[in-house]
């Protein structure tokens, strides 16, 4: 059984198309940060296995052990990242290249 389930993390505010895709943003971000925690990590590497290995657990152990969606679930699951809806701006995009074909004739 998942856990949390999708009842649980909607809240029966947005729909699981809406959930996939801010589970999809949210996980892009983690895996952004584990990034560039890791790049930066590889930068102060002295070459020595014994320092390399501390430089190493410096990464939060959550990036490194966890898969990015299972921590973005989480995460929006407990509240830290929360799911908001821009109708205003769904619908600006979607009028803009309308408007741009008009004035191009």
């Amino acid at each position: 059984m998942l856990y949390p389930t999708i009842d649980q993390l909607t809240k029966d505010e947005f729909n699981r198309y809406e959930l996939a895709l801010a589970a999809a943003k949210c996980a892009r971000m983690l895996t952004d940060e584990y990034v560039q925690h890791k790049e930066n990590a590889e930068k102060s590497s002295t070459g020595n296995k014994e320092a390399d290995r501390n430089i190493m657990n410096a990464i939060n152990k959550e990036y490194r052990e966890e898969k990015a969606v299972k921590n973005a679930i989480t995460k929006i699951h407990n509240g830290t990242f929360k799911i908001v809806r821009t109708e205003e701006a769904a619908y600006e995009a979607a009028e803009a290249p309308i408007a741009d074909e008009e004035t191009a004739n």
